[in-house]
């Protein structure tokens, strides 16, 4: 290994590369010991930065909280230290992390407001998040086809915000799109797209696979009032 190679990888074990936000194209640092060429290269896993809002689960339950701190187990594992909204902390492994929320420099003045409202919309149940967004089954159903039309048939939270209300969302519209699309009256018209194990698109059924599971999902007695199955 060179010297650059070995500064590089001193570095990344100081937690630097904890401030960049896994991307999509994510980049993993290899590290071998330096006094060593017998044992395996470490493959550093990348992590959320210190101060990212994040929906984990904890022993199957769902929390929201703040990332405190961050490390890097043996093996190149991200791990993280993590205090909900109610003030308990817990250490959590990167793969607990089912959703995440940067927060931007503009919002990071009104960080606790943000958190609150993060917290509130963990609670909210369909119907719920269908009126905060305004956005109805029919209005759903259009946004499937738009997708269907598009070449990849892909849909993000945030392009639905933006496709059915022409406005870029907000944080939080984006977790409660997120939320809503995850909801089963949303996979009446979309399956779940993974990256890394989580969940960061949406993929429009088919219009065969659309009739199939709308009807199993209206003939269930709990759906009977869903504004989806009226017609």
């Amino acid at each position: 290994m060179t010297r650059f190679t070995a500064f590089a990888c001193l570095i990344a074990a100081t937690g630097t590369n904890a401030f960049v936000v896994p991307s999509k194209q994510q980049a993993f640092v290899r590290c071998a010991p330096l006094n060593s060429s017998d044992e395996k290269e470490v493959v550093k896993q990348p992590a959320f930065p210190v101060g990212t809002l994040v929906e984990f689960a904890e022993k199957k339950r769902i929390h929201v909280g703040k990332i405190l701190s961050s490390e890097h187990k043996s093996k190149g594992g991200a791990r993280y230290s993590v205090e909900d909204h109610d003030g308990h902390k817990f250490n959590i492994a990167d793969k607990a992390v089912t959703y995440a929320m940067p927060v931007s420099p503009d919002n990071a003045r009104k960080v606790n407001q943000i958190f609150d409202e993060f917290a509130l919309a963990l609670e909210e149940n369909p119907m719920e998040l269908q009126k905060d967004l305004d956005i109805s089954p029919e209005l759903l159903e259009m946004a499937w086809e738009e997708a269907l039309e598009d070449e990849s048939h892909e849909l993000t939270p945030k392009s639905l915000v933006q496709l059915i209300h022409s406005h870029s969302a907000s944080a939080i519209e984006s977790y409660k799109a997120w939320r809503l699309l995850r909801s089963d009256m949303a996979h009446v018209f979309f399956k779940e797209l993974k990256e890394n194990g989580r969940v960061v698109s949406f993929k429009a059924k088919a219009m065969k696979a659309v009739d199939s599971a709308k009807k199993a999902f209206c003939t269930k007695p709990e759906n009977a009032e869903e504004e989806l199955c009226w017609v």
